[in-house]
């Protein structure tokens, strides 16, 4: 537990491209570390059915290797691949994410050598050969932690399906009692509902009950069919600028030239075209569950919190073109090799 808690308090160097050659040298730093028979766990085909496993809770048959069978050098150079992907603050999310599992397995009561909770238990997945000019991936992945990233023509192009969660939402004693890992994705969600006008708000809220989990689940191709809500272009100048802001705090997970990429995607689907969608309580209080999205033809982003008295969250980014590096990416990896 020592080392654990050592390991994911420790600072990382900041990387601030996001170029494949970056991408590919890190990827590599990773891989150079590991033995031989760490390498058969970590390393997979491009071309493989299990690119596309996603899930987000405990799980025992995960593929790739986990960070408990990795030396502290060889976490560390993990991070920092990691590190090639996503800014700072998300990385420090994340590393809070993955401490949550020790106060989950003070909360539920569990042995020392019980390792259903574990902060280690994430893993990491290689898909292909890491280099400048091959289309490659890789995944990180464990409890409430789950990126999808793929490589091409010397840039990250694609980095979703991501999913970020966080139980419980606000730690209620202990050591770490006040943390709130999600705070911002509640308070901006919160910032944008509560200011709406009573107009907005009558077509924004389309019903009290949640969904018990993030509609799009972990199904291969994220769709929610008939958008509802209220659309970007029916909200006042001050409610497209909240959430603007919402929109952009998922977005700037990544690095700022995949972020701004994405961006101008949305950007030319139209931002008239993205929906906002609440469901359930509209004051912000502890034990009322709610949900938001955010849908377009290029993106959905899903927040939820509704489980464990309204103290446990999921927040998910699908990209609707390039999730799991998207079709195209793996027809011209199919051609090339």
């Amino acid at each position: 537990m020592k080392h654990s808690l050592l390991f994911l308090t420790v600072l990382f160097i900041f990387i601030t491209t996001t170029s494949a050659q970056d991408l590919a040298g890190k990827a590599n730093a990773f891989i150079n570390m590991l033995e031989a028979a760490q390498r058969t766990k970590a390393l997979y085909p491009f071309d493989t059915t299990e690119r596309y496993r996603f899930h987000y809770v405990p799980q025992d048959d995960r593929k790739g290797i986990s960070f408990n069978e990795l030396t502290p050098a060889q976490r560390e150079a993990a991070i920092t691949l990691l590190k090639t992907c996503l800014t700072d603050e998300t990385v420090k999310k994340v590393r809070e994410i993955m401490l949550l599992d020790n106060v989950l397995k003070e909360l539920e009561n569990r042995k020392p050598e019980d390792h259903f909770r574990d902060p280690l238990k994430y893993f990491v997945t290689i898909f292909g050969v890491p280099a400048a000019g091959n289309i490659w991936g890789w995944r990180l992945e464990g409890h409430h932690v789950s990126f999808h990233f793929s490589a091409s023509n010397n840039k990250l192009v694609a980095a979703t399906p991501t999913f970020m969660g966080d139980n419980p939402a606000i730690v209620l004693g202990g050591d770490q009692k006040g943390k709130e890992v999600l705070k911002e994705e509640t308070d901006k969600g919160f910032a944008l509902v509560q200011n709406l006008s009573p107009e907005e708000l009558k077509k924004a809220l389309i019903d009290t009950i949640v969904p018990a989990d993030i509609v799009t689940a972990n199904n291969r191709q994220a769709m929610i069919k008939n958008p509802a809500g209220i659309r970007y272009s029916e909200l006042s100048a001050a409610s497209k600028q909240r959430m603007l802001q919402l929109l952009n705090l998922y977005v700037h997970r990544y690095t700022t030239l995949f972020a701004d990429a994405m961006l101008k995607e949305i950007q030319t689907a139209g931002l008239d075209n993205l929906w906002f969608t609440w469901l359930g309580y509209t004051d912000h209080a502890f034990g009322k569950p709610c949900y938001y999205r955010i849908q377009g033809p290029t993106i959905i982003i899903e927040y939820d919190n509704t489980q464990n008295n309204a103290n446990h969250i999921h927040t998910v980014v699908r990209d609707l073109k390039t999730d799991f590096g998207g079709d195209p990416l793996l027809e011209h990896y199919r051609q090339s090799h």
